[in-house]
């Protein structure tokens, strides 16, 4: 009683509440994560892995639906709001059940690429793709009127879900892992749209949204949508990469070095959600965004140097800790994962900001190097840690770029 009291006198703003949540909801995944690591084992857990990058994938792919409607559910206003909400609905509805069929038609496939146990856990995975995106334009909303509350509620049930349900059926029944953890996502993107608004939901209404506003959604759509595939291949190709090139034990052990490392990119997902709603209203008001911009990257950049740190001075210890000794291997490799991871998180923070801004050069930017870190990896991968290496090259050109680009952007308004 005495925390609540203290809670309520020091008054957390919605914001403030929405990051201790993320925080929650991240550690919550990372849980989930390091117990299938354990329990699995390597080999096994290089399958869970596989399923884990398609949910990151789906996310980023959705995460297109979501920032658009954030953006322009702080921009539109009244009916307008109410006929672009609806519209976007219907648009998500179709692209998740277009997605979900080529996923499951191409299940066979799919199994073969990526040298899996199982095609069932892709067609079952398949099934809740247009679940994800109903649930990611329902977090738009909630995101773009900054109610914090609800949004934490989305996060906070799709990963306690998806916690307890696969853990609670991979210990109760005798089923295939690959296909227990793919039932456990399903099931999780149900409870994700707690809470909904269905009111938001019409596809009977006739829709009817201006020229200029219709153009001006179309064009923040496309590039966000070029921008998120970006972010795709920089986050998950490794993984999807090392899994076709090497064989299962050196993939698992690579995706148990992937997931330690991207604790400072989950992180600063956190400051990504609350920049751009800000970025687009201060633009709005007429006000200065820059120094929002400087806020956010001195936050990542000194959590990133922390995390970085850590690996380097006790890379055993967390890998021990986390996921056991059959994962010690990567120790040496822990700390050069976490910088790139590190690099690319600060350089996504100058791309989100300019996107909020319309302006898409630095999307562009992160997409050529996107493809530069896959062509990278595909041409030299003799080792794990010439992955790594790899990727670090990129991640580096890539964050320089972007500073020198925000550099001279800045002196041209002056």
């Amino acid at each position: 009683m005495q925390v609540l009291s203290l809670l309520k006198s020091k008054k957390i703003s919605p914001e403030q509440l929405f990051m201790l949540s993320v925080l929650a909801v991240n550690g919550g995944n990372y849980l989930y994560n390091l117990i299938l690591g354990r329990v699995l084992g390597p080999v096994e857990f290089a399958d869970a892995a596989v399923l884990i990058t398609f949910l990151l994938v789906l996310s980023f792919v959705a995460m297109t639906f979501q920032l658009v409607t954030a953006k322009f559910s702080v921009i539109f206003e009244n009916e307008t709001f109410t006929n672009f909400v609806s519209k976007i609905y219907k648009n998500a509805t179709f692209v998740g059940l277009g997605l979900g069929a080529l996923i499951i038609v191409f299940a066979g496939q799919l199994q073969a690429v990526f040298n899996t146990s199982s095609s069932s856990m892709f067609t079952i995975f398949g099934i809740g793709v247009p679940l994800y995106f109903l649930m990611s334009v329902n977090r738009g909303v909630f995101q773009g009127k900054k109610e914090f509350k609800s949004l934490s509620i989305t996060y906070q049930a799709e990963m306690l879900s998806r916690l307890v349900i696969t853990l609670a059926l991979i210990f109760l029944l005798d089923v295939q892992s690959s296909v227990v953890i793919a039932i456990g996502i399903l099931i999780s993107f149900g409870f994700g749209l707690v809470p909904f608004k269905f009111k938001n939901l019409n596809f009977k209404k006739s829709i009817a949204i201006e020229a200029s506003q219709s153009k001006q959604v179309k064009s923040f759509f496309i590039i966000t949508a070029f921008y998120e595939l970006t972010q795709i291949i920089i986050n998950n190709s490794d993984i999807l990469l090392v899994k076709h090139y090497f064989d299962a034990y050196d993939a698992g052990l690579y995706a148990s070095l992937a997931l330690i490392g991207r604790i400072v990119y989950f992180v600063a997902w956190m400051f990504v959600m609350l920049l751009l709603p800000t970025v687009v209203q201060l633009k709005k008001e007429g006000k200065a965004t820059a120094p929002i911009l400087f806020k956010y990257v001195g936050y990542i950049a000194a959590i990133a140097t922390a995390i970085v740190a850590g690996c380097a001075l006790f890379p055993e210890t967390a890998i021990t800790l986390l996921f056991g000794d059959s994962y010690l291997a990567m120790a040496p490799l822990l700390w050069k994962y976490a910088l790139a991871t590190g690099l690319f998180a600060i350089s996504n923070i100058f791309a989100y900001y300019y996107l909020s801004l319309d302006r898409y050069i630095p999307v562009v930017i992160s997409g050529v190097f996107g493809m530069l870190q896959m062509g990278l990896v595909i041409f030299f991968h003799e080792s794990l840690e010439q992955v790594v290496h790899m990727q670090i090259i990129a991640m580096v050109l890539l964050l320089v770029i972007q500073v020198i680009f925000f550099m001279f952007d800045s002196k041209l308004k002056k």
